[in-house]
Formats: structure tokens, C-alpha cells, sequence
């Protein structure tokens, strides 16, 4: 559950890249969204899912 006002997009929408980020390693390239969403530094994505 998104603790954020406006809430997160979720992780199925085509905005889901503009939730905020929740944990972040820059050092390894990536960063963890509030929807659950881990997104690459090359713009790639990995859903809660797999995909």
C-alpha cells in the first residue's frame, strides 16, 4: 500500500515508472519503486511479477 498523497501509480499501469523510489543503489545501477517496481539505470524494468 502506497503511504503517498496522490498514491503511487501501481505497478500494472503505463505510468508505473513515475512512482517514487524507495530504495536506491546507484553503485549497481538500479533503484526500487514504491509499487514494487525495480528500474535500471538503461531504463529496463523488472515488474512484481517477473516481467
Amino acid at each position: 500500500m502506497c503511504p503517498h498523497t496522490p498514491p503511487c501509480p501501481t505497478a500494472d499501469a503505463a505510468d508505473r515508472q513515475a512512482a517514487r523510489v524507495s530504495t536506491a543503489c546507484h553503485e549497481q545501477g538500479w533503484c526500487r519503486l514504491c509499487n514494487a517496481v525495480v528500474q535500471f539505470e538503461d531504463t529496463g524494468v523488472l515488474l512484481p511479477d517477473g516481467r
